[in-house]
């Protein structure tokens, strides 16, 4: 690091001050990798990795065996604002999941379709450590079921990592859970009951559109915003219409689209909420991958008890096998205790007590900043590869965190069809049709970089590019 910065963030503000000072103009060539690497004394892959940075936001271009070029002008392409819905809708989407998830677990080079962010830099070493450790003193207690909603010393570590973050929170409000989904589910039932209309962000993990089908409830989908989140608009209008009783969304980092919802529209959105009397249902799994500088406050910061429940998970920073989420649910933790004795009764001891202690042992949040640096590296060479191979009229999301990219394809590109040829190439990918409780997004597709990035990922993603193109030339031929 250099004055605190990671070194390739030296080497773009070095591009910027050239830039600034006009010695760089549009379409000039940029000094070759070699060169400025010399000239700044950094590696060759430091400069690479600026590059592909200033690439992927499309201030930069490459021209094969010729170098790098600043570009004419920055690519605007963000996804366009879907409508808002009319009305509910009873959600049917197991089926189409269902045959998603065969496709994409199976055995392809390419794996794009899963997002599993650990994959890009896991911790498997330390955390196998601290399993032998855990199970020396464990003794019999491994066989033994652990406390319904949970390990007290885990419970106490979710508790001092919302303190730093200024939220002072009850152990009694924390459950401990088998994943977020489990979380969902029950925030889900403490709030609503059979028929009711559930407000979802569209588009939206498809995970919650299934629990919303498996529980009877009646979908609303509220367009997201590419920067900002919910589009509060649609939301105050869709709250004037219908009966809503519960509201989920991602305040911090919205899986597929990657957006993070400011302070102040974070406020606004638990005040349009209270004042109509729905409960949001926040899901924060994405909160600690953020790219930005600091991390977004979960909304629970700005509620008071029977507002808000939040539900996280480790499965997306540390361990997706351990099945450990957790919910903070001021005003309806002793409800929330009640369906998760029904659901499974309790969640695993020794998981739970190794995760307690990576926490505590500050590994875990040295992961954390590894982590989220190799996935922002590779979210760059994957919107790189985007722009240089798939066709011009792509429009491209740029995450704020996570692990994945959401991308809008010409019309005439079905992403169920695009799916079907991808998976016969050896690439997974996840059609956009899952992202909705109807029938939108259906030219769409999400991509994940949460993977160890290697060069058949890059080639990968050229024969997804070839596969998008072919089929547009041969919808303008008919």
């Amino acid at each position: 690091m250099q004055n605190g910065q990671f070194l390739y963030q030296h080497v773009i503000e070095v591009i910027n001050d050239m830039v600034s000072q006009q010695i760089l103009e549009p379409g000039d060539k940029l000094p070759s990798l070699r060169k400025l690497a010399q000239q700044l004394s950094v590696s060759i892959p430091t400069v690479k990795q600026a590059y592909y940075y200033l690439e992927g936001q499309g201030r930069i271009y490459s021209k094969e065996k010729s170098g790098y070029f600043l570009s004419e002008v920055e690519q605007t392409t963000l996804p366009r604002r879907c409508k808002l819905a009319t009305t509910p809708t009873e959600v049917n989407k197991q089926s189409l999941i269902e045959q998603v998830y065969e496709g994409i677990h199976g055995q392809h080079e390419a794996k794009f379709g899963i997002a599993n962010p650990v994959t890009a830099m896991s911790d498997e070493a330390v955390l196998a450590k601290m399993m032998r450790s855990v199970l020396k003193q464990a003794g019999d207690q491994m066989l033994q079921y652990g406390a319904m909603d949970g390990l007290l010393k885990l419970k106490q570590q979710i508790a001092q990592r919302y303190l730093r973050m200024g939220l002072s929170v009850s152990i009694d409000d924390i459950v401990i859970t088998n994943g977020a989904q489990e979380a969902l589910a029950i925030a889900l039932q403490c709030v609503t009951q059979p028929g009711d209309v559930v407000a979802i962000e569209s588009p939206g993990y498809f995970g919650i559109i299934e629990l919303i089908e498996n529980l009877g409830l009646r979908a609303l989908e509220i367009p997201v915003c590419p920067d900002d989140g919910l589009w509060l608009e649609d939301l105050a209008h869709a709250l004037t219409q219908h009966e809503v009783k519960a509201c989920i969304c991602s305040t911090s980092i919205n899986n597929p689209i990657g957006s993070v919802m400011p302070e102040h529209r974070q406020q606004s959105l638990l005040s349009m909420l209270v004042d109509n009397n729905v409960t949001l249902i926040e899901d924060d799994v994405y909160g600690d991958l953020h790219f930005t500088k600091h991390r977004a406050k979960p909304i629970q910061y700005y509620a008071q008890p029977r507002q808000v429940i939040t539900c996280d998970s480790f499965s997306k920073t540390a361990a997706p096998s351990y099945r450990i989420g957790w919910m903070l649910a001021p005003g309806y933790a002793q409800r929330a205790r009640r369906f998760k004795r029904a659901l499974s009764c309790s969640s695993s001891l020794i998981n739970q007590w190794v995760l307690a202690d990576y926490l505590t042992s500050g590994a875990y949040d040295r992961h954390l900043k590894k982590l989220r640096l190799r996935l922002q590296e590779n979210k760059q060479k994957m919107l790189c590869c985007i722009r240089r191979y798939f066709p011009e009229n792509t429009r491209i999301s740029d995450p704020q965190g996570g692990c994945v990219v959401w991308i809008e394809l010409d019309k005439s590109v079905d992403g169920g069809e695009l799916f079907n040829l991808a998976i016969a190439q050896g690439i997974s990918l996840t059609p956009g049709q899952l992202f909705s409780a109807t029938e939108r997004f259906q030219h769409c597709i999400r991509l994940s970089f949460g993977l160890p990035w290697q060069d058949k990922h890059e080639v990968g993603l050229k024969r997804l590019g070839e596969i998008v193109s072919t089929i547009i030339k041969m919808s303008e031929s008919k």
